[in-house]
């Protein structure tokens, strides 16, 4: 491996050098137009199911770090005053940053139940079980989202609101070019369509992904990569499924659904992203093409967080010493590039474009 240096420290394991602080408070300043609209757009149903989300993901994080932490004392509350003492900003904004992320993923009138179910799910179970801030393999907020997703199914009919009859739920749940009776392209662009809350507004999603990179508190690799392959994979499937409408078809999926939100807030989490440059390419392929074939040709009508827990269970592999390297080699132009026409292809053919 060349051009990396390993060293042993403690958690959080952030691969990059700005700090942990600074990071943290980007991603929520980043977060804030999306938030803004989301209270804008549902009121108290929005900022309620925020504020239950903080609280159960700080407060798992407290409780499991006054858990773990030892110190010395004279007697328990001693102990306790000496905890505090060492509990960080990086305890609260790390945590503050994935119950937002989280709460962004759901419908507005979700059972606040459920809300909770997932919020500890993806604390303690997705974070607090690998060792706490910065040792997690899969992204928190992912992880509750696909539990109650999988556990609570029946609890998400009826929990969107602002719900067009003949478009359904979601932008995603009406076939295209039907969908663009009831949505205009500029509709997706702006928000008024239904969904999850901080996935509608593409606009709000857009400003925060410039605002990261502007910042660097973001790798626009897996950003781009992933946004690479599923642009060339939704062009060949609107040349096949929609000859005279591939710009709109592209657009469309670009713009519907959680795409953007994962790609920008999810897939660039440094602590469960690789740690070669090269590496994030094939985190950002990876994750992109599924997220574009679990829509075309799953049961699901989206599928963000289910490719980017996928993704995470990748990056040991992607970071494996035998072969991962920083630098950019002829062998990973190489390989990146067949996969990526590889990827192409076998949709052409499934899509019917060929007739094996």
């Amino acid at each position: 491996m060349q051009n990396i240096s390993i060293l042993s420290q403690t958690s959080p394991y952030i691969r990059k050098e700005t700090s942990t602080k600074r990071m943290m408070f980007d991603v929520l300043i980043a977060l804030t137009p999306v938030v803004f609209f989301s209270i804008y757009r549902f009121g108290l149903d929005a900022l309620a199911r925020i504020l239950v989300s903080l609280i159960i993901f700080v407060g798992v994080e407290a409780l499991y770090f006054l858990s773990v932490t030892r110190v010395d004392g004279y007697n328990f509350k001693d102990k306790i005053k000496n905890k505090f003492k060492k509990y960080s900003i990086n305890n609260f904004s790390a945590p503050a940053v994935s119950a937002v992320i989280y709460a962004m993923l759901l419908p507005n009138q979700l059972h606040l139940y459920v809300v909770v179910m997932g919020a500890l799910f993806g604390a303690a179970i997705g974070k607090m079980i690998f060792g706490g801030l910065g040792m997690n393999i899969f992204n928190p907020a992912a992880a509750g989202r696909v539990f109650i997703a999988l556990a609570f199914t029946t609890f998400f009919t009826g929990s969107y609101g602002f719900i067009d009859a003949a478009a359904g739920a979601t932008a995603l749940s009406t076939s295209f070019p039907e969908v663009l009776n009831s949505y205009s392209l500029i509709d997706l662009l702006v928000g008024n369509i239904p969904g999850s809350m901080g996935e509608i507004n593409s606009l709000a999603i857009l400003f925060g992904l410039a605002y990261l990179l502007i910042r660097k508190s973001a790798d626009y690799r897996p950003v781009l990569s992933g946004l690479l392959i599923f642009t060339a994979l939704a062009t060949v499937a609107g040349f096949i499924l929609h000859p005279t409408l591939v710009f709109e078809y592209v657009i469309f999926q670009l713009l519907s659904g959680g795409l953007l939100f994962g790609l920008t807030f999810m897939i660039t989490d440094p602590s469960t992203s690789p740690i070669t440059r090269p590496g994030r390419w094939w985190f950002g392929l990876i994750v992109g093409s599924l997220v574009f074939f679990i829509r075309s040709f799953g049961s699901l009508p989206e599928g963000v967080a289910f490719a980017l827990l996928f993704g995470n269970l990748m990056v040991p592999l992607l970071d494996y010493p035998m072969w991962a390297n920083n630098r950019f080699t002829k062998k990973f132009y190489i390989s990146f590039s067949l996969v990526f026409v590889a990827l192409v292809a076998l949709t052409f053919v499934i899509l019917g474009g060929y007739a094996i």
